[in-house]
């Protein structure tokens, strides 16, 4: 890998949750977040979004260098349009695709004073996305992302280790008293930590293919679950 010294013109994706979000910059200089509303899909409103985000730059869409795009565990739908969309950007602009881990996106927003946390997500019935950060230095250590049901996790949890996480609010309720949290706002993937890891990887010379690029799933989406079971009947 060749390392960049330039500044791309970036586009961040940020589609893991119910609410996507949309920016663009020109290396560090991150522009206005665009929320995609909650009550309206991503497909309909993204592409629009972009294009109204360029045009607040003076860019073209075909000007676009990079796509820094969070790669997930999230929500099923956002992260396929949110795929979908940069795949096509890319091959159509040439810009470099960059996949950052949603939860390193998280534990990148934590407060410098933490130094162990647990990233959660919600797998579903019940059950949640666990990775566990420590930090070294300016940059963490990780363990492998799980699918841990949500009550043997809260039994084995470390009182000491901090929690952060979309998914904290399915179990925040049984979380024990004291148990040590990230501030609520803090909690969800934010596009100015996708572009401080998307730059990282950058500058490193580092790109994804676009073409085989996927978002990261343990498991099957519950309809996907559903049509199994009925396919094997």
């Amino acid at each position: 890998m060749t390392p960049r010294n330039t500044m791309p013109r970036a586009l961040i994706l940020e589609t893991s949750g119910r609410a996507g979000q949309v920016a663009v910059a020109h290396g560090e200089d991150l522009g206005p977040t665009r929320m995609l509303e909650r009550s309206r899909r991503h497909a309909r409103d993204l592409s629009p979004a972009i294009a109204e985000l360029c045009r607040s730059r003076a860019w073209r869409v075909r000007d676009l260098e990079a796509i820094i795009i969070s790669r997930g565990p999230g929500s099923y739908t956002g992260l396929r349009v949110g795929f979908a969309t940069a795949k096509a950007l890319c091959y159509s602009t040439g810009a470099a695709l960059l996949c950052v881990d949603t939860f390193a996106a998280v534990a990148d927003q934590v407060p410098d004073e933490i130094s162990e946390v647990d990233v959660l997500a919600d797998a579903q019935q019940r059950n949640i996305y666990v990775q566990h950060f420590c930090r070294s230095g300016d940059s963490w250590g990780r363990t492998d992302l799980t699918i841990r049901a949500a009550k043997d996790w809260i039994e084995k949890l470390d009182r000491q280790t901090w929690v952060t996480g979309p998914g904290l609010s399915i179990v925040e309720a049984e979380l024990p008293a004291g148990q040590p949290r990230v501030p609520l706002e803090l909690r969800e993937p934010t596009t100015s930590s996708l572009l401080r890891l998307g730059l990282k990887r950058w500058r490193a010379g580092d790109a994804d293919d676009f073409w085989s690029a996927e978002p990261l799933y343990l498991r099957p989406s519950s309809a996907e679950e559903l049509w199994e079971k009925k396919t094997v009947r």
